[in-house]
């Protein structure tokens, strides 16, 4: 099995995090996306879209982060990190949903303005991150998980770049049940931390 990422990116951290929290050995490829290693024809023959992550498992390839979590959950067996029943695996594309677009379009477009430098106006991407934190805190200060009552890969999807969403100069210390709920993530058996960049509030610091 291989995953071709960069270290930098948020979605492809989440597949490298759900492969370890599975257990599985992945061996980790580096695209060098500042050289454009992702817009050669080698690599857009697996991901025309050009974006990591990019998996491959015995001739199956999967591009997109959350497809990803979606079949090594499956390929694994996992049920409990990918419900079955149908609330389950409502609650949990719920999520998917979110990290698909109302966190990629707050915290991690934030993100992206201050380690990228996007084009992106900061002030509004801002604004959205921390009504999405209003949410998640409303949310996540009634319960331990997002969707269900252990962590499925609804919570593995959301948990890079909100957890450096102060490098995007959104701060988190207003959000206890949502800073309570990283830590419990970071305590899983098998976490891989996402590297931090002095950016944003982190260079503040």
């Amino acid at each position: 099995m291989k995953i071709h990422h960069h270290p930098m990116s948020g979605h492809a951290h989440r597949a490298v995090l759900f492969a370890s929290l599975l257990g599985l050995d992945a061996e980790l490829i580096e695209v060098d996306l500042m050289a454009g290693a992702n817009r050669q024809p080698a690599f857009l023959a697996l991901n025309p879209f050009g974006q990591v992550p990019v998996l491959e498992d015995e001739g199956v390839v999967i591009a997109d982060s959350n497809a990803i979590l979606i079949y090594l959950a499956k390929r694994a067996g996992r049920s409990d990190w990918l419900p079955e029943d149908a609330q389950g695996a409502a609650a949990v594309q719920r999520w998917l949903s979110v990290a698909a677009g109302e966190l990629a379009y707050g915290p991690a477009a934030a993100r992206l303005v201050t380690v990228f430098g996007a084009a992106f106006n900061a002030e509004e991407v801002i604004k959205r991150a921390h009504v999405l934190l209003n949410r998640m805190e409303q949310h996540l200060g009634q319960r331990t998980w997002l969707a269900t009552d252990h962590p499925t890969v609804a919570d593995v999807a959301v948990y890079s770049y909100l957890a450096r969403a102060p490098e995007g100069n959104v701060d988190l210390s207003g959000y206890p049940a949502v800073t309570a709920f990283l830590a419990r993530i970071e305590a899983l058996p098998g976490f891989v931390p996402f590297i931090q960049t002095p950016a944003g509030l982190t260079a503040k610091a």
